[in-house]
This record gives C-alpha cells, structure tokens and sequence, in this order.
C-alpha cells in the first residue's frame, strides 16, 4: 500500500488523503474540530504529508487523536468548574496553528534540504529533532495540563509553591507532572519508530518538553494575566519554539562534548 502511496505526488497524496480522513472526521458525532478548523487541519495535513511523508504525519497524527482524548477526560467536572477548554475540546484553526506552527515550520526546512534548496544534511537531522520536540512539548503540556484539571489532588503555583484551585494559570501538580512526562515520551518513542529521530533524539524530545513545559507554566503564572494579548494560543506557539530550541541545543551540546 505505501509502496503504491510513494508513486504518487507527495503533494497530491497529501491532498486526497487528508479530504479523505477529514471528511470521516467531519461525520464523527463528537466534534474534534470546528468548521474552519477542518479547513487548517487540512492545510496542515497536506503540508507535512508534502515535506515530511507519512512518517511526520503519524506523529502529528498521533499528537493530535492523543490530544484531542486527553481534552475530553472528565470533561463534565471541568466545565461544572469553569476551567474546561472551550467549544468542548474541539479545535479551532488558532488552536491548529497555536499547537502545529512551530512544527509545521520545522517540517518546511527538513522539506527544504530534502529538496535540496538547502544542501546540508545536518540541518535535515536538527528540523526532524525540532519537529518531534515541539510535538512532545505540546502533548506533555496538554497532558499535564487536562489531566491535572481532572485528577490532580494538590495542584500548587509553580513560582510559589502555594496552593491553588486546580486550573489557575501556571499551577502544576504531580498526577499532571508525570502525566506530562509520559505523554513526551510517548510522543517522543513515536518519532523514533518511523525514524525520523535516533535513540539521543529520544531522550532530547523528554528533555526539552520537561523544560518548556514547567517554563510554560512560570510564563502562565507571571505574564499571561498582565497582557491581554498573551493568549492562551500564542503561549503554546512560545511553549512549543522552547521545546524544539531546546532539543536542538542538547543534541548540540551533546556532540561539542563528546566530540
């Protein structure tokens, strides 16, 4: 089937095949996206699917079902409490690109050298890393951040440490914590089995996601209620460049050492 997928136009596939499983989803009783936010997941599909084949679109894929499920745990509590994301978890094109941009920018310049308009292989291998990092961040923050409004026991202000209603901007709790970390990580062994990063890549990915995630929260704590134009979508764009910026310094911190 992928050998018959190959012959084709990536670009062309990437089209057909995102219409294809949008207009499934479209169907779905539960929305997962809104009526414009269809249309962006459809231009996103098609871009990754154009640059990086189908092995960046099972990670993006998987970001966004795993995501996407995660939004809807206890999600009668969450709204009888006022912190629930709203339209009940379902996506609009600011939460497509809030979530994807940093991605989606990455999965650009890997394309870019693989269509050799920028000869360095090297960088194809940072855009990769980059590209997965910014989707374990993301998922580790939508995880740690939807399961702490549902479960977490104790949830305290990552600045102070003083306790908090579950949902305040830039509270952490445990149960959400390590949900995070096992959602980057996850995310991150998805990366690694279609091979668009090596077992160091892994560890980067866990990594940076842990960072950005817990920055995530101090910029939720001290900044996100002082400016109105800090939105909830442009901190996940901040939340994600982080994450990848990370992951790119470890593995090059790493190779200055060891070189």
């Amino acid at each position: 089937m992928l050998g018959l997928i190959e012959n084709f136009n990536p670009w062309l596939t990437g089209i057909i095949l995102n219409a294809f499983l949008l207009s499934i989803a479209w169907f779905l009783p539960k929305k997962l996206l809104t009526p414009a936010g269809f249309f962006h997941a459809w231009l996103l599909g098609v871009l990754i699917w154009g640059t990086l084949g189908w092995q960046g679109y099972v990670v993006v894929m998987f970001y966004f079902l795993v995501g996407s499920s995660v939004t809807r745990i206890g999600m009668a509590q969450k709204e009888a409490e006022g912190i629930a994301e709203k339209r009940s978890g379902a996506r609009g094109p600011e939460n497509v690109w809030g979530s994807a941009l940093i991605g989606a920018l990455c999965a650009v310049g890997a394309g870019l050298v693989s269509y050799q308009i920028l000869p360095n292989s090297i960088a194809k291998s940072l855009f990769l890393l980059g590209y997965v990092a910014s989707f374990s961040t993301k998922l580790s923050d939508t995880c740690a951040s939807e399961i702490g409004k549902a479960y977490g026991k104790r949830t305290f202000l990552i600045t102070t440490l003083q306790p908090v209603p579950r949902g305040t901007e830039g509270a952490v709790s445990l149960e959400g914590t390590i949900a995070g970390i096992g959602a980057s990580l996850l995310q991150a062994l998805v990366g690694w089995g279609v091979g668009l990063i090596d077992g160091f890549g892994l560890l980067w990915c866990i990594l940076a996601a842990f960072v950005a995630t817990n920055l995530e929260s101090v910029i939720g704590a001290t900044l996100q209620s002082k400016y109105n134009w800090l939105t909830n979508e442009l901190v996940n764009v901040i939340n994600t460049l982080i994450g990848a910026v990370a992951a790119v310094l470890f593995s090059y911190i790493w190779v200055s050492v060891i070189a």
